[in-house]
Parts: structure tokens; sequence; C-alpha cells
């Protein structure tokens, strides 16, 4: 098939790597504008344009795609018989949609209706969703709502983050969509209804509905008067990005463990020993002070709730550090506070 590939970010290579090592013809990639990033304010392509210009695949990078209609017209020259969206990063307009005669198919990052919309990985972290997995979608004018041609479920571990669970459903979404392909090639054109019918597709319903809404910069700031394991899901779910203060400069926590007893079996050796039964005079401890400083390991420090493990960390101006190199860029006593 003729396919026209849409996305941006890292997570959507795997995708174009596998529809080209497949066999399939890739007429095109549709990915957002250079954006300038770093100190120096330099233009930099997205992670798909790169590789597509590496793949010799001709890049089409619109501004809006809903606005812009020689855009449009470029792309429906290029005659593809399916349209590939993975993490593209705009809404695609409905003349975009009805364009390839075999539909467009979006391979999302969750298990759909849950998690609709931008970030479903960190979401499903944030909220401590035991699996998610990945959908191929059929694409309709609403958001993440058209009916689901093929999906996985994986579980998520409770110290992982959303760097790893997106690698994993990265090439998760990869392996679907190439399983995919034949599927709608073999169902052909035709009114959507007749396509959608042929190739059994499983409606979403509204039971188990969820929104990723967009993050904000107050979702960023670690609350020490939240649970152990709360604060653990932020440093997870938002990684690299969660912060807190240390001694007045901002400090990225990076990698963290919840001392928290029905948790045990899931933790590291190290932090499972740590882990003891909640008592009245630990509850009373501020929340934010550290409690324990363990050579080669980290900072114990205090919640809402049970202690939290602080393994890694990056203390502004420095470079991310754990263990040994941690304790002594922080120079942190028991009763010191973070925050």
């Amino acid at each position: 098939m003729k396919i026209l590939f849409w996305g941006t970010p890292a997570y959507a290579v795997p995708s174009l790597d596998a529809l080209v090592g497949a066999g399939q013809q890739l007429v095109g990639v549709v990915t957002q504008p250079d954006r300038r990033r770093g100190r120096g304010k330099a233009l930099v392509p997205s992670a798909v344009k790169a590789r597509a210009l590496e793949l010799g695949l001709p890049v089409f990078c619109p501004e809006r795609i809903r606005r812009d209609s020689a855009c449009q017209q470029q792309l429906a020259d290029l005659g593809a018989d399916v349209s590939v969206v993975v993490a593209f990063g705009q809404i695609l307009p409905p003349e975009v949609l009805a364009q390839p005669p075999l539909g467009c198919w979006n391979g999302h990052g969750s298990l759909l209706p849950r998690w609709r919309g931008a970030g479903p990985i960190q979401w499903s972290l944030l909220e401590g969703d035991a699996e998610t997995g990945v959908g191929v979608m059929a694409m309709e004018a609403g958001l993440d709502t058209g009916p689901v041609l093929l999906e996985r479920a994986i579980p998520i571990g409770l110290l992982e983050n959303a760097q790893q669970l997106g690698a994993r459903l990265a090439h998760l979404t990869a392996e679907l969509l190439v399983e995919a392909m034949p599927l709608i090639e073999a169902a052909g054109p035709g009114p959507e209804a007749e396509r959608w019918a042929r190739l059994k597709l499983r409606p979403q319903g509204e039971q188990g509905l969820t929104t990723a809404r967009l993050l904000e910069k107050s979702d960023f700031q670690i609350d020490w008067s939240q649970s152990a394991l709360a604060i653990h899901r932020r440093v997870m779910g938002l990684y690299p990005g969660a912060h807190s203060t240390w001694r007045g400069q901002r400090l990225k926590l990076l990698a963290t463990e919840p001392l928290v007893q029905r948790l045990a079996d899931q933790l590291s050796a190290e932090a499972a020993a740590l882990v003891k039964p909640p008592t009245a005079s630990a509850q009373q401890v501020e929340p934010g002070t550290v409690l324990q400083v363990i050579p080669g390991l980290g900072l114990v420090v205090a919640s809402g709730g049970c202690p939290l493990l602080l393994r890694d960390a990056q203390l502004e101006g420095k470079a991310a550090a754990n263990g040994n190199q941690l304790l002594q860029q922080l120079q942190a006593n028991p009763g010191d506070r973070i925050g």
C-alpha cells in the first residue's frame, strides 16, 4: 500500500521504521515544523522529520494543517491509500480524513476509551493504572473516539517511569500497525461504514472513559503533604520534570520508591529493607523532612503518609546524580527539609 505517515516525537519513529521495514511504500511524512530548543534557541527538526530525511522520504511540515489548504492539496496529490497517525500533535480536519480510500488510522498509547487525548502515558502513571496498552483506531472527527481494530495490553511496573513505559509502548505501537496494514488492505475501499463492518471494529463505549488533560506547570511541583505513593507516581509519570527545592535551588526528582508495606514485594531489595510499620512519631514529622541519609543509596524523606526513598535527582546547575554522588551534592542531614 501507499502510506502517508503522520508523526512528530521519538515515540513515532519505531512505527515509521517498522512500516518501511515491512515493505510498505511511504509516499510522504507529515510532521510538526522545526522548533527552537536549547540555550542557543537553534531550530531543531522533530525526531520523525530527522528519521524521514535519513530514509529519503518527502517531508511536509504544516504549521496548522487545518488551515493550510495548499498543503492539504499537496498531500492529496500523493495518492496515498491510507494515512497512519502516531502522535502527530494536531487534529486532522475532515477534508484530510476523507482523502485516503482506506481511511486514516491512529496508533494510540492507551486502552481506549481510557485516556483519550494527549499525554496518555503520563496520565496512566499519574493515576496508578495497573496496566495500559496500545490501540489501532479508525480516525473520525472526534478526539480519539473512533472504533478500535487491534489492541494489546501490558502491565505497568511500580518503578517504571514515563520514558521507559513510552519506549515499550512505542515498539508495541509499531508491531500493531504492521499487523493492521494487511487487514486494512484486505477490507478494501468503499463507504466508511461498510469498511468498518468488514473489519469488525470494536466501538468505544462510555464506560471507563477518561480524558488526558494538558499538563500545567503546577502539576510538576511536588507537594510533600501528599502520600509517598502519590509523590512517587508524580515523579515517575512526569519524568524527568517533577521538582521541588533544596536550599533555594530547584531539585528535579528522577527516581523514588514509596516505602509502603503493601508494596514491598514491588520495591528494590534495598528499598524493601527500609520498609517499617508506620508509627505515630513518624506521622508527626513535617512532610519533606529528611529522615535518614543512607550511604550509597539516597535520602529517606517524610511525606504525608509513609516515607519516600529519593534515589536519583538533579540539583540546579548540576548533572543528574544518585547514590553517594547525590549525597555529596546535597550535603543533607536528618532534619533538613526539601521543598
